[in-house]
């Protein structure tokens, strides 16, 4: 009887492991005739990262506009807008999707949006933003530089 638990046990370990591997590691990536990884998603999930970043980027500019003009609470308005609260309505079976460094860019990129607002607001200074932008630009230029979203054949 134990020999049948350890087996069960290995079995179970190998499948979560393997589970894992493809849904928070490996995510649906392939390669592309470009150099970048391809990431397979549905035509609306693609959509949806998109839209996400359009929203960086419509950040940014409002960030840089707003500290042009010592604007200290529209570059706060702006950073928070598209920070870590602005990730609660990502789907689960997307997440799944994406691989582990794109996930971690991408949370790395709402978190260095939110520190922007937070030391913006902190000092009372809209003069950090810029600098702070171009430390933050560093992940979307290296995001861009490594994937391509693909939309799955319907």
């Amino acid at each position: 009887m134990c020999r049948l638990c350890w087996l069960l046990t290995l079995v179970f370990a190998t499948a979560t492991f393997a589970l894992v591997y493809m849904f928070v590691i490996k995510g649906q990536v392939v390669p592309s005739t470009d150099g970048r990884n391809a990431i397979v998603l549905s035509p609306g999930e693609r959509d949806l990262v998109l839209s996400e970043m359009r929203g960086f980027l419509v950040a940014v500019q409002a960030i840089t506009a707003a500290a042009a003009e010592g604007d200290t609470e529209t570059v706060v308005k702006a950073a928070r807008s598209v920070g870590m609260a602005s990730q609660s309505e990502v789907p689960a079976s997307l997440v799944g999707k994406l691989p582990l460094a794109f996930k971690q860019l991408g949370f790395a990129t709402h978190d260095a949006f939110d520190q922007l607002a937070m030391d913006t607001e902190a000092l009372g200074d809209a003069a950090v933003a810029p600098a702070a932008l171009g430390e933050l630009m560093n992940n979307c230029t290296g995001c861009h530089a490594a994937y391509r979203l693909t939309a799955e054949a319907p």
